[in-house]
């Protein structure tokens, strides 16, 4: 609240401060001064204006040196006054502006004063307040020709500062006082608008300044970026709002061409401008070099608002000054049209707002439609394009194809007219060809391998509606940043929208078929074209477009898929041959040994020299991409025709199913991507469900193939997926197929074995898994069916009464029985003794004794197969080998149930998983140990004698062998195979001799071969898989008993000396363990 409300009272109080001011100019001084205003009311202070101004001025024009610190105090103090009164006077406005003014330049040097930037910014804010304090027409009168260079020296005083000072708060508060100067400040009731006559006054006079004002504006914007987006985006807000006010077309029109002689001094009046036609035409060729440089620059800016008053500077100057900047349109059109893409949406929102406005209002440039600049844009980006794609970094070529992307949506169906130019066309796809080039030179596109073929079983959840799969990250040669694939595949969907799609396909199948150089990006950029031609995420903004027909776009589509899976474009070379990735797997590992002493590991015969030079890794590279391409485009057709594609199926989905199935690992991807789009186009649930609806005639078409083998060498892969992706009601289909395949595999078991296996493979799993009943998997526990054999004495206690002659006979009777089955010397007499012997039940709705229900289908299936790989288990293929032992250990599985069908083939495969087991590879023999393991779970008492007089010893003495190797080997040891083969061997070998039941005899030798793996100088793993191994202990307890201290004696003494045994190696009673190198422990 003030104290004096009237001007006697102020006076009164301010008189002395004031005498004592004039009197003492002192810092001390004017602070009291400014004290004592803050006690008056604005009312007394518009009185008392001029006597408190008076010794405020004579502080600033007294002669001499002066403090820094008294100019900003009285400076301060001025501005306070200036606040809270109004200048009404021209005459004291125009010293004002010049003392203050004059506060920043030093007259010695003529240049802008070294001063602090307290005092820098205390000048600034005051000539900012005197100029709002200008009342009514006063300020008008300050903008006569005779003010000019007053004018002029502050307009250049304040855009140095702008531009050189460090501080931004000095920047942004000489820009805002520039902004006042120039009335372009936002401030309520200023500036006032004007009528035309002042309009054209201001114009003249604004004129002088417009060169230095363009200039320097553009040197901050086109500035360091660090130095802040405000104070880039109020240099842009007074470049174009001085700029149209200057060169309006509105004024200009009104402009004579001779020039009134303006009331001024000579000197003065030289530094007028007249805005004639000449001065319009040389001022507009100079600012569009300089609006150029503001665009290319802005439209980069990392911040969104600085991007953002650029769209206002375009639409201001384009539509005020359409006539006068004819020749910046072009560059400003471009800028807008880039920005039509930008990342931030509050920017693409203005931008699409404001070309909306140009297209209603009919925009014209000089005499041009705002369409034709437009069109003439584009058909110089487009004869440029390959030269910036090939020149430019990657956030140049982000700014170009954003630039292309924006010219496509606003001309939309015109694109035509540059298209239908077959220089532009071929300019345009040369540059889409060239930056699209992948880089193929790394090896692990080709070295990755799919070998677990069983990926595919779970039929995985169709994508979202939609949306397709995403497709597999590319590395390209000439870019690395993934928005350049994106705008890439935007532009290629809109030209696909907008252009002539009869006219692209064909120019880009042309250039398919010319080169293989060619052929990857130019199938990349048919799949974008046929995704955009659907309108699959391509935005309209033209209401009137007709989009392509269902049925145009259905025969497009069919000869693009002729094209991509004819023979000479599917079947690629991605890899060596078959032979050689089998070799791969037999490379001899140097410090292994067999599981016998003087065994050999099998090598499969190096194949012939090839005629011509084996395929390169970048040509195989480069094969595995357009493959996966090909295959994402057909998931791109089938989004694009929805439904439709079905009529495809018979055509696609074979080849689709083929690829699934190939062994490297990203065209498998591709596959199951391309399978899954195809899925959800189709309105199927699942891939599954969608073989189960196709099967048929896929089945049909596998029959056929294998007829022409040599013509169709993938057709086993067909199958392949097929059962790995369907349920058990493909199997009647199949049935007829299956026994195909095993014909055609006995006619080319020496060439084509390797992909037969895998089918045989993928169907015995597919049965496993299809019909349980037929026995457990093999996951069942293991330790549950040694059990029950384990169980089989007390059973026949239960049935026999041993403790009777009659008993005692009969065991016998029945174990020489089952002796000589397990040898083999099974006759059809023995059989009709046993039936005659223990007769049957006769059930009165059997037919006759001899008849026998068919055998299912799998059983019967199962059964040919393990025929099959008893003759391949010895195939001098090492991959063959592994893959037939897997095959035969599920058909086991599948078997087990029916123990007719299984014995008489266990006894067959026995003589080769022998010779797999002592005299093979060291993976064969892992894996043949783990047949031997299902044959034991499933078999039981049938192989005991085989396994004990065959492979027993080898497996024992293996153990003891291997001992002092393991003992002594170092950390590394545990990644050979060597020590794998031990441990498979020591956590086998206890439940495998459970199963068969072995005698006491035969579990000494198992117990003395795992004694010495209890050592503390064994690797850690075997002494825990040895201590793991169960042996039964139930026949024998006494004999268990007895050797069990002599056993722990032993053992003490195998340990270290400072070391002590374990504490469970002490005598209990129960069941006898293998714990580590054989020592025995009895488990209460």
């Amino acid at each position: 609240m003030a104290v004096f409300d009237t001007p006697e009272e102020a006076f009164g109080v301010l008189r002395p401060v004031c005498v004592q001011l004039t009197k003492a100019q002192t810092v001390e001084n004017v602070a009291h001064l400014q004290a004592q205003l803050q006690a008056v009311s604005d009312s007394a202070l518009q009185e008392l204006q001029q006597y408190i101004l008076f010794p405020l001025r004579f502080t600033l024009k007294t002669p001499g040196p002066k403090r820094e610190r008294l100019i900003q105090s009285v400076v301060e103090c001025i501005t306070f006054v200036l606040s809270s009164t109004c200048v009404k006077e021209q005459e004291l406005l125009q010293e004002l502006f010049s003392e203050l003014s004059a506060c920043l330049y030093s007259p010695s040097s003529q240049k802008p004063a070294a001063v602090s930037e307290e005092l820098k910014l205390a000048v600034i804010q005051g000539l900012s307040t005197l100029m709002h304090a200008a009342y009514g027409d006063i300020i008008l009168s300050f903008y006569e020709p005779s003010v000019l260079p007053r004018l002029g020296f502050a307009v250049s005083l304040l855009l140095g500062l702008a531009e050189q000072e460090k501080s931004r708060q000095i920047k942004m508060a000489a820009l805002k006082c520039l902004q006042v100067l120039l009335f372009q400040c936002d401030c309520q009731g200023h500036p006032r608008s004007w009528d035309e006559l002042e309009q054209k006054q201001l114009g003249d006079l604004f004129a002088s300044f417009l060169p230095g004002i363009a200039t320097a504006l553009t040197r901050i914007i086109t500035g360091d970026f660090k130095q802040g987006h405000s104070i880039v985006m109020s240099s842009l807000k007074i470049f174009y709002e001085t700029v149209s006010f200057i060169m309006a077309d509105e004024q200009l029109t009104r402009v004579s061409e001779v020039q009134a002689k303006p009331a001024a001094e000579h000197r003065v009046a030289e530094l007028m401008v007249h805005r004639e036609a000449s001065w319009v035409k040389n001022t507009s060729d100079k600012l569009t070099v300089l609006i150029k440089k503001i665009t290319e620059c802005v439209s980069v800016h990392p911040h969104w608002k600085v991007r953002l008053e650029l769209i206002d500077l375009v639409e201001a100057l384009l539509l005020k000054c359409s006539q006068s900047l004819v020749e910046s349109a072009g560059p400003l059109l471009k800028a807008l049209v880039s920005l039509l893409n930008d990342e931030s949406p509050d920017v693409q929102a203005q931008c699409s707002k404001v070309l909306r406005r140009f297209a209603e209002a009919k925009v014209v440039v000089g005499s041009r439609a705002f369409a034709d600049i437009l069109s003439e844009n584009l058909h110089s980006l487009a004869t440029s394009l390959p030269r910036l794609m090939n020149s430019q970094d990657d956030q140049g070529r982000v700014s170009t194809l954003s630039l292309l992307l924006g010219y496509l949506k606003l001309l939309g169906p015109k694109v035509n007219f540059v298209l239908n130019s077959v220089a532009h066309l071929q300019r345009l796809s040369k540059a889409l060809i060239q930056v699209l080039e992948l880089d193929v030179a790394d090896i692990k596109i080709v070295e990755e391998r799919r070998w677990n073929p069983e990926h595919l079983h779970a039929s995985p959840e169709t994508p979202a509606a939609g949306q397709w799969t995403p497709i597999q990250r590319r590395y390209f040669r000439f870019f690395t940043d993934e928005r350049v694939f994106l705008l890439l595949r935007q532009v290629c969907q809109l030209l696909g929208f907008y252009g002539d799609l009869y006219l692209l396909v064909d120019h880009f199948m042309e250039l398919y078929r010319e080169s293989v150089a060619y052929r990857k990006q130019a199938a990349m950029i048919l799949n974008e074209l046929v995704a955009g031609a659907a309108g699959l995420g391509v935005e309209n903004l033209h209401e009137k477009h007709i989009k392509t027909s269902p049925e145009e776009l259905r025969e497009i589509v069919t000869s693009i898929l002729e094209e991509y899976t004819s023979q000479e474009n599917w079947y690629l070379v991605t890899c060596m041959e078959a032979e050689e990735v089998g070799e791969e797997l037999m490379v001899k590992q140097s410090g292994l040994q067999a599981l016998t002493s003087g065994a050999h590991t099998c090598q499969a015969t190096s194949s012939p020299a090839f005629s011509k030079p084996g395929p390169t890794i970048c040509s195989m590279n480069s094969n595995i991409w357009q493959i996966c391409i090909q295959l994402e485009g057909i998931g791109h057709f089938a989004h694009a025709l929805g439904k439709d594609f079905r009529l495809l199926l018979m055509s696609a989905l074979y080849p689709v199913l083929e690829k699934a199935g190939d062994q490297t690992l990203l065209i498998s991807q591709a596959a199951t991507s391309a399978m899954m789009d195809i899925c959800h186009a189709c309105d199927y649930d699942s891939l599954q469900h969608l073989i189960n609806q196709n099967s048929d005639y896929l089945v049909n078409g596998i029959s056929l193939n294998l007829r022409h083998l040599s013509l169709h060498p993938h057709t086993p892969k067909v199958l392949e997926v097929m059962l790995q992706n369907s349920d058990a009601s493909l199997l009647p289909l199949v049935a007829d197929v299956v026994q195909d395949v095993l014909a055609t595999l006995d006619q080319f078991y020496d060439k084509r074995a390797t992909s037969f296996v895998s089918v045989l493979h993928a169907l015995l799993a597919a049965l496993a898994q299809w019909f349980p009943d037929a026995g457990d998997l093999r996951e069942q526990s293991l330790g549950e069916e040694g059990s029950h054999l384990s169980q089989r004495p007390a059973r026949l206690e239960n049935g026999l009464d041993v403790t009777t002659a009659e008993g005692i006979e009969q065991f016998v009777l029945n174990y020489l029985k089952e002796k000589d089955v397990a040898e083999g010397n099974v006759s059809d007499f023995d059989n009709e003794e046993e039936e005659q012997s223990d007769p049957p039940e006769v059930d009165e709705n059997d037919l006759g004794p001899h008849v026998e229900p068919p055998l299912p289908v799998q059983i019967q299936i199962a059964t040919d197969v393990m025929e099959r790989c008893i003759h391949l288990m010895s195939d001098k293929n090492l991959k063959i080998r592994l893959k037939v032992m897997d095959v035969l250990d599920l058909c086991v599985v599948v078997l087990q149930s029916h123990k007719n069908q299984l014995l008489p083939l266990a006894h067959r495969a026995w003589p080769s998983l022998v010779h797999r087991l002592t005299n093979d590879d060291p993976l064969a023999v892992l894996r043949a140990f783990k047949v031997l393991q299902t044959l034991g779970g499933k078999c039981g008492d049938f192989l005991r004698s085989r396994f004990c007089k065959d492979v027993l010893p080898r497996l024992t003495g293996s153990l003891v062998s291997q001992a002092p190797v393991s003992s002594r080997a170092g950390p590394v040891y545990s990644h050979t195979l060597a020590f794998k083969l031990q441990l498979a061997v020591l956590q086998g070998l206890g439940p495998l001799c459970e199963r068969l039941d072995l005698g006491e005899g035969d579990l000494n030798k198992v117990a003395d071969a795992c004694l010495i793996y209890l050592s503390a100088k064994q690797p850690v793993k075997l002494q825990e898989a040895a201590r793991s191994s169960r042996i039964p202990a139930h026949q024998r307890p006494s004999r268990c008993l007895q050797t069990l201290d002599e056993l722990r004696l032993a053992l003490a003494h195998s340990f270290h000396p400072r070391q002590s045994p374990n504490s469970s190696l002490y005598p209990h009673t129960g069941l006898l363990y293998l714990n580590g190198s054989g020592a025995t422990e009895v488990i209460r």
